[in-house]
């Protein structure tokens, strides 16, 4: 392959060219100087699994052939994302040298559609629902022609009126949202992204409106099947002000938007001030469609759908607002898909964002963190991520215009639980929380570094101009806004800090910045299967299980523990069947010593205030959001009050699937009970519909 390679690429290119499949501008390459800095070696580089995943699913074909290899494959990413610079056959090997060597791995998107005639590079798209039926349905339209082209869905349904309330045209009553959810429910499914994956959308919805309980229930199995969606996910927009109502024990009002229509634009104390002047008009008889509600017993509703369904999810409204870089163009409205995109929607503008994630286990050596190595790599990725932008197949116009006005881009990590691995560090621990906070600081202040000098070589994004970066306001800095806004001790979050941000900050005045947004972590489902590495911030899953997927049924062991069982002889066929008895787990085994039951708990042996404190220190230094995922052993109604009230008082932005065993399924009784499984919850229920989860290997929403 070392001398097959280099001659490989030309006939490769012009075969894709020939074919339709790639871009006639890719011949305008220097090929052969191209095809000489492909290196075979890295093909040793995959797991089988990894392989596999990129022959069936990513490699170009006509007529079911296969002609595209792995270096021609990542080249041809390169030369897409380059397609642009001056210097493009240098750029092209930097690019492909990083995304080859799995230092840092691009997004599906961008995997599967760089270099191609339609280059579709984005991941997700966020949009706000208008109150009226034609920018309903032209938002589902939207909707569907975005997942036509592979995107993850963020839809906000706050602006849209409530059941009961007054409709003027018609001197009617409102169905509310929920009929149109179902709508859009059946347009997922019904529009398949390209033709490789299914249609994927969250819905998101604020805590005052009206529809809010019936909201909570759409994912129940019983009950009115015309008022259910039971594939599409759904999310809380919750403002802190409710989450104060829940601590305090106080009354919550429901209103609908049509009566409160600034409601849905405001955030922070501006969000307190209004809320509490149009209950006191409720309450004088001002306005006639409302509801009031105990804080604390929808709180406790909401706990309780997502702990039977697995959703709505709980996603925080001022924590994303009020540390938003970009405050000064209006208000967040929802996330996204995968919860950890946090930008700008308007009826002008679709939120866009384009992903790619650090591996950072191959950052990690004997010292810890390879500081200087992960600079290189934050750089040239920042630059990557920058050129989707321009390069981008924008689906709808309202799309182009918002990325091209605030250029955002969300770089992330992946490869976090090996990273522990390599340093022998137990997720359960104080030092993976400080792990968390250190390599966090590091990606953060790189990647903020690459986009202020991005703007100094190629200018400011449009929007810049009285942003929070222009007023000298990092997303360190903007904790404190957050302190300030919530008042009354309802922020616990550590602030340390040890990098030269006074530098970075004057360095931003001087030159702006190219992206408004530059960090988000989301799940890298796929790439991570790709690299062979741990998906994103998560703990392991199992240490030994089967993965099925379209590619078919893959054992997977982690290499990490094995290596560490053979050093003290234990690794055999007898540890094997013992792994698989016990589900992946080694904590039952007598023989394997307690450091090594440490290391190696897996997800639901960690307790759930580990990940949201590892998590917490990471969002200090996030000016968008993280995809987490949240485990609970033994779940009750009260372990998951307390860990999502300490998400909040943490300062997170965004949780993701919530992972709950009850105490009955937590032990294991046969061989065959597969009962470490059943991440559903108690009572039983459907199979939850899977975004990009650990137990979803096959999505590529977000990642």
């Amino acid at each position: 392959m070392h001398y097959r390679y280099p001659t490989t690429l030309k006939p490769y290119i012009k075969k894709g060219v020939e074919l339709g499949l790639l871009s006639p501008h890719l011949l305008e390459f220097d090929l052969a100087v191209l095809g000489e800095a492909l290196k075979a070696e890295r093909d040793q580089q995959f797991t089988y699994l990894g392989l596999q995943t990129l022959y069936d699913r990513y490699f170009i074909h006509s007529e079911g052939i296969r002609f595209e290899l792995p270096q021609v494959f990542f080249m041809r990413v390169a030369m897409g994302l380059a397609s642009n610079e001056n210097n493009r056959e240098q750029r092209a090997i930097e690019f492909y040298n990083l995304i080859s060597s799995f230092d840092y791995m691009v997004s599906t998107p961008q995997l599967f559609n760089s270099g191609t005639l339609r280059p579709q590079l984005s991941s997700c798209f966020l949009t706000t629902i208008p109150d009226d039926l034609h920018g309903i349905y032209s938002a589902i339209r939207d909707n569907a022609m975005l997942s036509k082209w592979a995107g993850g869905l963020g839809n906000d349904w706050t602006p849209v009126r409530a059941l009961g309330a007054h409709i003027k045209g018609t001197n009617g009553k409102s169905q509310g949202v929920v009929p149109f959810l179902k709508v859009v429910n059946d347009t997922a499914v019904a529009v398949n992204q390209g033709g490789k994956r299914k249609g994927a959308v969250c819905s998101y919805l604020e805590t005052w409106h009206l529809d809010i309980e019936e909201f909570l229930e759409l994912r129940k199995n019983t009950g009115d099947d015309r008022r259910r969606a039971h594939d599409m996910n759904t999310a809380n927009w919750i403002p802190d002000l409710f989450m104060k109502r829940v601590f305090d024990d106080l009354d919550w009002t429901l209103f609908s938007p049509n009566n409160v229509p600034d409601l849905h634009e405001k955030h922070g104390l501006e969000f307190e001030t209004a809320y509490i002047d149009y209950e006191r008009k409720a309450m004088s008889g001002e306005i006639e469609v409302y509801k009031t509600v105990k804080a604390a017993d929808l709180w406790r509703k909401m706990i309780s759908m997502l702990f039977e369904t697995g959703h709505p999810w709980i996603t925080f409204k001022d924590a994303c607002n009020v540390r938003s870089p970009q405050q000064h163009v209006g208000t967040i409205h929802s996330s996204n898909l995968c919860t950890e995109i946090t930008l700008n929607t308007s009826k002008d503008e679709i939120a866009v964002c384009n992903l790619g994630s650090v591996n950072l286990v191959n950052h990690v050596d004997e010292n810890g963190l390879n500081q200087e190595k992960l600079k290189e790599t934050v750089t040239t990725a920042v630059r990557m991520l920058d050129n989707v932008i321009d390069i981008n197949y924008y689906s709808v116009p309202q799309a182009e215009n918002s990325n091209l006005k605030h250029r955002p881009i969300g770089m992330g990590v992946m490869g976090f639980q090996d990273a522990l691995y390599k340093q022998r560090i137990s997720y359960a621990s104080e030092q993976a929380v400080e792990f968390a906070d250190t390599s966090m600081e590091v990606v953060s202040y790189f990647a903020i570094t690459a986009s202020t000098e991005l703007a100094e070589e190629r200018g400011c994004y449009e929007s810049y101009k009285n942003s929070l970066w222009d007023q000298g306001i990092l997303p360190i800095d903007s904790l404190q806004k957050l302190n300030e806004a919530r008042g009354k001790g309802y922020l616990e979050v550590n602030m340390d800090q040890r990098l030269d941000w006074a530098y970075l900050r004057d360095r931003i005045q001087r030159s702006g910045m190219r992206n408004s947004n530059v960090l988000a972590i989301a799940p890298t489902a796929t790439i991570a299967n790709i690299s062979g590495v741990s998906q994103s911030i998560e703990p392991t899953y199992q240490n030994l299980y089967v993965k099925s997927n379209l590619s078919g049924e893959f054992t997977v062991v982690n290499p990490y523990l094995v290596q560490d069982l053979k050093k003290i002889d234990l690794w055999d066929s007898v540890m094997v069947n013992d792994l698989k008895y016990y589900e992946g787990s080694v904590q039952n085994i007598d023989r394997v010593p307690a450091e090594i039951k440490q290391i190696y708990a897996t997800a639901f042996e960690v307790e759930p205030r580990w990940l949201v404190d590892a998590a917490s220190r990471r969002q200090k230094w996030i000016d968008q959001a993280q995809s987490l995922n949240l485990y609970v052993a033994g779940a009750s109604g009260k372990k998951l009050d307390v860990t999502y009230r300490m998400a909040w008082l943490r300062g997170l932005k965004t949780t993701y699937y919530l992972r709950a065993l009850a105490a009955t399924t937590t032990e294991k009784s046969t061989v065959s009970d597969n009962s470490l499984n059943k991440v559903s919850t108690v009572p039983e229920v459907a199979a939850v519909p899977m975004a990009c989860s650990i137990d979803d290997p096959d999505c590529e929403a977000c990642q």
